[in-house]
């Protein structure tokens, strides 16, 4: 084919799109589902009983490469605990104008506190509204957990918490007695 009817072929894929049925996306009424696995806005878990998964080490901080995480670590006392084990995350900082969603930090994160919600809808009209704070990236309350500050479930250590071993506050422990709800009763073998 000589050169000159190039500039022919490419005229030939415009017209014949011209004529196809446009697609049109109807997005803010009808909202499509995303993939299981969609990187979105990113949530700070909960153990059931409600005590913070984030221990404060700052491993997702180093692992992003946007440099779109802040941490803070503090040290756990027995009148305020947020979180087994010695440490948690005091601040909890994610700039959504930096971050590019990549999940390097999901990875990076040693107690599986850190996941990522199928939430993309993340626009806002100030630049400040856009640096997700500790409060509005911790995972809800669910129904039979307790808000920290509260001691770990009793005769629990913190290897429980990690291997997940506590159930929800209310319900019997781990291979004891559920000393919150008061029942009473023991629990032979559960893990």
């Amino acid at each position: 084919m000589p050169k000159f009817l190039d500039p022919v072929a490419g005229f030939g894929v415009t017209f014949s799109t011209m004529f196809r049925k446009v697609n049109t996306e109807l997005y803010p009424e009808e909202k499509r589902p995303t993939a299981p696995r969609f990187h979105g806005r990113h949530m700070l878990n909960r153990h059931p009983d409600g005590l913070e998964k984030c221990i404060g080490c700052e491993l997702c901080a180093w692992a992003c490469p946007a440099d779109a995480i802040y941490v803070e670590g503090a040290d756990n006392t027995d009148e305020e605990r947020y979180s087994p084990g010695e440490r948690y995350g005091r601040v909890y900082q994610i700039n959504y104008l930096r971050c590019i969603l990549c999940g390097l930090c999901i990875e990076a994160c040693p107690t599986r506190a850190l996941t990522m919600t199928n939430e993309y809808e993340l626009a806002d009209v100030s630049r400040e509204s856009l640096i997700y704070t500790k409060e509005q990236l911790l995972a809800p309350l669910l129904p039979g957990m307790e808000p920290p500050p509260h001691p770990m479930y009793p005769g629990t250590t913190a290897e429980d918490y990690y291997l997940g071993r506590i159930p929800p506050a209310g319900q019997d422990g781990p291979g004891g007695t559920d000393t919150r709800a008061g029942t009473g009763r023991t629990v032979e073998g559960r893990r």
